[in-house]
């Protein structure tokens, strides 16, 4: 007789027992084997027992919390039982998810944080990480078939970049791009992942014992890369001695996602195509991503006539971004402008409009997160790079735009000068503006009494309407800003001393007052 599993009910074939639970063992065999190696279960446990962490918290996005119960117990069991490791799971964090959340793993005490998923790769401020991307699928065949026939009429040099779910496949497809074009002289230069784990204490662009994922060189000539070395979102590649980046065709293997966002704006002065995996189709024209400067810099010329700038905190975990955060104050102080410095988690609309005091704000976070444009916003957000653009004066945008704030840390070309300028031409204005002078924005206007004192007197603003009049640019506070917005009531006369004559109102009913005539209706 067939046997009936009582817990659902249905008939399965006639098994023993023992038979029944081998097949169901067997069945599930390749689904956790697929998990293993999907989250990298035997790194990841490698990694905390060499390190001989006892507090490890797991970060998961949105998109693979559902897989949190099933990884921690193939971890557990690849720990051992004898190996007391606490793990504890993680979500939503306080920042964007590609970032190591320190601040929730601060809370449990976690001695290292395990981060799943898509990543910048940025440095951590404590807590040392790793980085487990993920294997995002892709055809390898119809990838290298659509490559090698795109390059077949592209006679540039080309650098391969990706997203980095994909770096699992990249020897694979190098290898067969190889082999499809053995007789071409195609200069081709695969980027290598950085590293997969980030401690704090060392410089994040060294290995760090497990190895860089292959190598970065041509393929037609090994070990000949000894020319400029180039890194983004956690890639890193040689450029050959005398090339530069703009000499290249860069390809991007991966979504347009954030990340592709950040190679379009870094390199905007190269041409860039595009493999989408998931739809195996080669996409050449990427002029609606490079239409994005066109915009960002509308938002430095919104950002140069602000009066009071939100600096926005979109990490407390990215090395060196209280540094960054001082050097914006300094930046806005000695442009003659107000600064608030702001921490509310992930920004939106409506968290920001609780602030209409702030004319721009300026986001410190990661590269893959700093870009927030949307029409929702009342004011423009703006990236650090942006604000130094706009905040010092005789600075030009030469084509250059840098995403990473670490990057403008040491800076030395963008400095603010002291001395009084000219006169600027505001494009949004039509005219001329004069900015703040500097020492109005010193000590003494931090007293509020002071501020509410003087609101009147600056609240007003005369303007001509020639456009080539000159405009006064005035700094506010948030206290002048309020008193400008208050409501006062109804304003007395003040060179009126003689009160009014009282007036005698009118009596009777509403239907027919006694003053007026009683006069017949008609109809």
């Amino acid at each position: 007789m067939p046997l009936q599993d009582p817990a659902q009910g249905s008939v399965f074939p006639s098994l023993s027992s023992s038979s029944w639970s081998r097949t169901q063992r067997r069945a599930s065999l390749p689904a956790a084997m697929d998990l293993e190696l999907n989250f990298e279960i035997s790194r990841t446990a490698e990694f905390i027992l060499n390190r001989n962490f006892t507090r490890v918290a797991l970060q998961f996005p949105d998109d693979l919390l559902k897989h949190s119960t099933k990884v921690v117990t193939c971890l557990r069991n690849k720990l051992g039982s004898g190996n007391k490791v606490g793990l504890f799971v993680m979500a939503d964090t306080t920042f964007g998810s590609c970032c190591v959340d320190e601040v929730g793993a601060s809370h449990i005490g976690a001695d290292c944080v395990i981060h799943y998923g898509h990543t910048c790769l940025s440095p951590t401020s404590t807590l040392p990480a790793f980085c487990v991307f993920g294997k995002a699928s892709i055809s390898i065949p119809l990838c290298v078939e659509k490559l090698s026939s795109y390059f077949g009429t592209n006679g540039k040099p080309i650098v391969v970049l990706y997203g980095l779910e994909y770096a699992h496949a990249i020897s694979h497809i190098k290898e067969a791009l190889v082999e499809a074009m053995p007789k071409t002289k195609l200069e081709l230069i695969f980027a290598d992942v950085m590293c997969s784990s980030i401690n704090p204490l060392e410089d994040h662009r060294k290995s760090n014992g497990l190895g860089y994922l292959g190598s970065c060189s041509s393929v037609n000539s090994l070990g000949a890369a000894t020319g400029t070395r180039c890194s983004l979102g956690g890639l890193i590649w040689d450029l050959l001695e005398g090339r530069r980046v703009e000499d290249y065709l860069l390809l991007w293997i991966g979504p347009d996602n954030s990340a592709f966002s950040n190679v379009v704006l870094t390199f905007n002065g190269c041409e860039i195509v595009r493999y989408d995996a998931t739809e195996d189709q080669l996409v050449t024209d990427v002029s609606q991503q490079k239409r994005i400067l066109k915009r960002r810099y509308y938002l430095v010329e919104r950002a140069k006539d602000a009066n009071m700038v939100g600096i926005l905190v979109g990490t407390l975990g990215v090395a060196g971004y209280l540094h960054m955060i001082h050097q914006m104050k300094e930046l806005i102080m000695l442009a003659g402008k107000k600064a608030y410095t702001l921490v509310m988690g992930r920004p939106n609309p409506a968290k920001l409009a609780n602030f209409p005091e702030c004319d721009v704000f300026i986001y410190i976070s990661c590269a893959q997160t700093a870009l927030l444009d949307s029409k929702e916003f009342l004011a423009p957000v703006i990236t650090p790079f942006e604000a130094m653009l706009a905040f010092s004066r005789g600075s030009q945008w030469t084509g250059t735009y840098v995403m990473e704030f670490r990057d403008l840390i040491s800076s030395s070309q963008l400095e603010v000068s002291k001395q009084p300028e000219e006169a600027r031409f505001s494009f949004l204005k039509g005219g001329y503006v004069e900015d703040f002078e500097l020492q109005e924005n010193g000590d003494g206007d931090n007293d509020g009494t002071l501020a509410l004192a003087n609101a009147t007197e600056k609240a007003l603003q005369l303007r001509n309407r020639d456009p080539d009049s000159l405009v006064k640019g005035i700094a506010k506070s948030g206290a002048e800003f309020f008193v400008t917005r208050s409501y006062h009531g109804l304003e007395t006369q003040a060179n009126s001393s003689s009160p009014e004559p009282y007036l005698i109102g009118r009596s009777g009913k509403a239907s027919g007052y006694k003053d007026e005539k009683n006069e017949p209706e008609t109809l």
